[in-house]
């Protein structure tokens, strides 16, 4: 195992996004273990077209064991993860870098922290997850006390997590998507509002009959619709009843979809990363992004 050797490791785009925004502020060429999820393939593609800095992309199911071996650097895209735990616990990485894994950047930060137990957030957690969950923060405790553990970040932690992170001698960079922004080629013709989709009805935080009536109302007057990578062909379906509203399937995360957007955009979102990520993609374009409220029924807060 190379001590610096990088391996990104990671299971969605915005991490993959991250990987690429890391490499590039590094300038240096990163190989990638990519877990094999919605949208991940098409990622990578459109990053390595766009220039992205990666080496060789391995595609895997499970623990990447004989990549993660030899690579002493870990760039990780979800701490929370349990085989993240496991292989941290059994490998014990030279340095670690957290990626970004969506909203959840905060609720990481306050876990290195000890701020909230080791668990993802709104998860009952068990077995061996839960079991692993200490020797995997006493290595990457271990290697901040060393001054080689740290975060790369879009997300504002605030003055006090920061400060506390590096009285803990975590190491913490934040970014702006900025070359995201820099090697996007010329968005499609979205028109000037965009609906994004949202997994919430998906995950059970939200009625579908709810969700539709957020989407309609969010499409006055027209507007293209980008759906999530976890939305059902029911959700789709649901949707695509509103008379105003678009349909553009593209496969790819949103923040490479509008990074080329070179006029002001009116985009329409649920409470979510991109509240963080597209005000940063979007700047200097004049875009606007509005956050819509979680329209909670008696059944959705009974369950």
């Amino acid at each position: 195992m190379g001590r610096e050797d990088v391996l990104a490791w990671v299971e969605s785009p915005l991490q993959l996004v991250g990987a690429a925004e890391w490499a590039a502020a590094h300038r240096t060429t990163v190989p990638v273990a990519g877990r094999l999820t919605p949208q991940i393939s098409a990622t990578a593609d459109v990053l390595l077209s766009r220039g992205a800095r990666f080496g060789a992309l391995e595609p895997y199911l499970g623990i990447p064991w004989s990549l993660l071996a030899r690579h002493g650097h870990w760039l990780v895209g979800d701490g929370f993860s349990g085989q993240f735990r496991l292989a941290a616990a059994v490998l014990r990485p030279h340095r670690i870098t957290f990626l970004d894994d969506g909203a959840h950047a905060i609720a990481y930060a306050d876990t290195l922290l000890g701020r909230r137990p080791y668990a993802r957030p709104s998860i009952d957690e068990r077995g061996l997850t839960t079991f692993v969950a200490p020797f995997a923060a006493e290595l990457v405790h271990r290697r901040a006390t060393a001054r080689r553990a740290g975060m790369f970040t879009a997300f504002d932690l605030g003055a006090d997590r920061l400060d506390a992170l590096a009285d803990h001698g975590f190491g913490i960079r934040r970014h702006d998507f900025s070359w995201t922004r820099q090697s996007a080629p010329p968005a499609p013709g979205l028109g000037r509002r965009v609906v994004l989709g949202s997994a919430l009805p998906v995950d059970g935080r939200m009625l579908l009959l709810d969700y539709v009536r957020w989407a309609r109302d969010a499409a006055a007057g027209g507007a293209v619709y980008l759906p999530h990578r976890r939305e059902t062909a029911e959700q789709l379906d649901a949707v695509a009843t509103a008379p105003e509203l678009r349909i553009h399937q593209t496969g790819l995360p949103v923040e490479l979809v509008l990074a080329g957007a070179r006029g002001p955009l009116d985009v329409h979102t649920l409470p979510s990363s991109t509240t963080t990520t597209l005000p940063l993609v979007l700047a200097g374009t004049g875009a606007t992004v509005h956050t819509g409220r979680v329209r909670r029924s008696a059944r959705t807060a009974a369950a």
